[in-house]
């Protein structure tokens, strides 16, 4: 009989990353990227071109090789696929020590 757990919603803190939150994130952020960059029917080398990342650039972070990538340079990308990006920042509630980041899409 095997063991089953409930993971935590970060597969990268289930594996014990120490940047597990900047890991999801930065996961999020670059399915969205592809999503629009299938929805518009665009190639590698067109998106890559809007995007101002090289073609091998942009298959690694839609094949999930994003390290070298910043958040910053992401939410451009998203800007520059016709997308607004908001920055929230709210209060943790009091139940947690520290806060955390969401990514939501709309």
């Amino acid at each position: 009989m095997s063991n089953i757990e409930r993971g935590s919603m970060n597969v990268y803190a289930d594996l014990g990353l120490d940047n597990a939150e900047e890991m999801l994130v930065k996961a999020q952020l670059a399915t969205k990227i592809g999503d629009i960059i299938k929805r518009r029917k665009l190639t590698q080398v067109q998106a890559a071109e809007l995007l101002g990342i090289t073609q091998p650039k942009l298959s690694g972070l839609l094949r999930g090789q994003f390290r070298g990538i910043s958040e910053t340079k992401m939410l451009e990308c998203l800007t520059r696929l016709g997308r607004d990006v908001e920055i929230i920042v709210k209060s943790a509630p009091r139940s947690r020590a520290e806060g955390h980041v969401t990514v939501v899409f709309a």
